[in-house]
Formats: structure tokens, sequence, C-alpha cells
């Protein structure tokens, strides 16, 4: 079965950092790529990272590049999403999510073909 669980949410005021987690199991995850999306109330799905660990690359969406990093640790099955100078509008559920190629997770409508159950990441001012 598999399974993509997140953890690491929580609530921290404006500037604050938090790190999420996702471990991943049920698939090879070195055949995959690990992404990061957020679903805000009222606002389109926002893919903001994904990690292909094939190619070393990464990618991140202009609303988080320069505040978030996204990391992994392949012995452990796990990616990180490191996230600094935290904003209110980073307030969102964020999934972590698994796929073959990173080439469309930036799209609001892209369907990941592994996802989590998500975490809730709420930032105060």
């Amino acid at each position: 079965e598999v399974q993509l669980v997140e953890s690491g949410g929580g609530l921290v005021q404006a500037g604050g950092s938090l790190r999420l987690s996702c471990v991943a199991s049920g698939f090879t995850f070195d055949d995959y790529v690990i992404g990061w999306f957020r679903q805000a109330p009222g606002k389109e799905r926002e893919g903001i990272s994904c990690s292909s660990s094939s190619d070393d690359t990464t990618y991140y969406a202009e609303s988080v590049k320069g505040r978030f990093t996204i990391s992994s640790d392949n012995a452990k099955n796990t990616v990180y999403l490191q996230m600094n100078s935290l904003k209110p509008e980073d307030t969102a559920v964020y999934y972590c999510a698994a796929d073959l190629v990173c080439l469309d997770y930036g799209l609001a409508t892209y369907e990941w073909q592994y996802r989590g159950q998500g975490t809730q990441v709420t930032v105060s001012s």
C-alpha cells in the first residue's frame, strides 16, 4: 500500500519557520519525484516545489522561492520542506505528493499519482 505521511505543521508567527516531513512507503522512492503543494480555503491549489533525485533538480514556485527549501533523505524515504520567513499568506494545508516527473507540478489542476493526507500550516500576523 502506497503511503505518504506528512508531519510538522502547526501554528507559527509571521517571520517564523517550520519544517515539514513526508515519509513515503509502498513504492520505490528513488524512481519517483516528490513534491509539495498547498491548498488554502477559497484559493486555487498551488504547486510549490518538486524534487527529482534522478537528475538532482529542484523547482520552486515564485511565491516561495528563496524562503522554502526541499530536501530528501533517500535512506529514510523522507522528504522535507524547510519553510522560513513565513507569511500569513502561506497559511494552507500542505500536501506531499509523488509522481514520475516534475513537469506539471505547478499546475493547479495537476493530479499527482500519489498524495498524502496533508498537514495544516497556520501563520499568524
